[in-house]
């Protein structure tokens, strides 16, 4: 059953952004929402209808009763905070500003950089066992990396694209890549804030609600969910992009 639409669909075919830079949505009265950039809407304009796919565009169902439509070859999975830790360096270390620092103690106690005993290294530091990839998926990102298909960026504040020139960032760019799929955790805190920044900087975002969770409570989890389908882009799940791209 497709979620309650939070915003109605459109009455008739709207352009969003910028054709000529190769910029631009185009959502339709069925309540697709074309993010490929591949079809300017100048020869459905006057009929409202969708134009066909092409080659090995991507359409699935996502919550609020619409559909999407996207280019793999202009896509990306960022998978989020699925190490143990961040990674910082020492410079990083002297550079974050006092509210981060101190969401990360617990009663003024512990956080960046701290001793965490046995063989595990300072809290947060990069090239230490607690910075390492969550368990097996060490192994998985190994085969990826070696297929030339993943790729491990760090991260020195909760979102990952924050600011200009981050690695994430330039790697995006640099292979224009426009859509991104988001994955790991938590929900409402890194996943999120990485989204958000993607928002702020004009990336397509889909958030895989299922690829995803968080240790706060439900209504953290909810919220992160609501505010992106009302503002940030489009949720769904991985069975729905299964299904899409099984058609």
């Amino acid at each position: 059953m497709a979620a309650a639409a939070i915003l109605p669909n459109l009455t008739k075919v709207k352009t969003f952004g910028n054709i000529e830079n190769r910029s631009f949505w185009t959502e339709y009265p069925s309540g697709l929402i074309d993010l490929t950039r591949n079809h300017p809407p100048t020869s459905v304009v006057t009929t409202g209808s969708e134009p066909s796919k092409e080659g090995n565009e991507l359409e699935f169902e996502v919550d609020g009763d619409r559909r999407v439509r996207v280019d793999p070859k202009q896509s990306a999975i960022v998978i989020v905070d699925m190490q143990k830790n961040w990674g910082l360096t020492p410079r990083e270390l002297t550079t974050l500003p006092p509210v981060l620092v101190r969401s990360f103690t617990k009663l003024g106690e512990g956080g960046f950089g701290c001793d965490l005993g046995g063989n595990w290294g300072p809290a947060l530091m990069r090239g230490t066992p607690n910075a390492d990839l969550y368990g097996p998926l060490k192994d998985e990102w190994l085969k990826g990396k070696e297929a030339g298909t993943d790729i491990w960026f760090h991260k020195n504040r909760v979102g990952g694209l924050w600011g200009p020139g981050t690695p994430l960032g330039l790697y995006l760019r640099e292979e224009g890549l426009n859509t991104l799929f988001f994955a790991g955790v938590n929900t409402d805190q890194c996943v999120l804030g990485t989204l958000v920044d993607a928002y702020f900087n004009g990336y397509d975002s889909i958030l895989i609600k299922d690829a995803t969770a968080t240790t706060s409570p439900d209504h953290g989890y909810d919220g992160a969910l609501y505010n992106t389908e009302l503002l940030y882009g489009f949720v769904t799940d991985s069975q729905k992009i299964i299904t899409g791209a099984a058609r």
